[in-house]
């Protein structure tokens, strides 16, 4: 590759194969990473950015608050704008695809106050919706309920 880097393994996956879904990105040692693929890419249907932040808001509290917190590393968008990466350690694929299930039941069913949407705790605090999260939530749970567990990426040819 130009300029002695080489390619990312996310870079490696072909996008126009991808259809919204939780695959397995990555293995560090006890650390995988998980992409939450809401959108498929290169299709021109985005997340703007009042979704991605509310999403990110909400996953991320719940997921850090959940019975698996001790193993939820990190939690944000993609700058494509088409989904979320999700850093889990020492966590078992269905435990991993369970968690999602819940934390995104939980967004759904959640009827309090925005979190993290005053200005000493966020640094666009006004650009937050719950209705938007759970609107992407909702759509994204149907998703990940009618997958199963493998979470590969599409191969060529259709297979997986």
């Amino acid at each position: 590759m130009a300029d002695g880097c080489n390619r990312i393994a996310s870079f490696s996956v072909d996008h126009d194969r991808i259809v919204p879904g939780v695959y397995l990105s990555r293995t560090d040692g006890d650390i995988a990473t998980y992409d939450l693929r809401t959108r498929t890419p290169n299709q021109g249907d985005y997340m703007d950015n009042l979704t991605i932040h509310s999403v990110e808001h909400m996953f991320a509290t719940f997921a850090r608050n959940s019975e698996w917190r001790d193993h939820v590393i990190y939690f944000g968008p993609m700058g494509c704008q088409t989904g979320f990466y999700l850093l889990l350690r020492d966590m078992a694929p269905q435990d991993a695809r369970q968690l999602i299930l819940d934390t995104l039941q939980r967004i759904i069913e959640y009827c309090g106050p925005m979190f993290g949407a005053a200005r000493k705790e966020c640094g666009n605090y006004k650009n937050l919706s719950l209705e938007a999260a759970q609107t992407e939530c909702a759509s994204y749970l149907k998703v990940v309920q009618a997958q199963p567990c493998d979470f590969r990426y599409p191969q060529a040819g259709g297979e997986t």
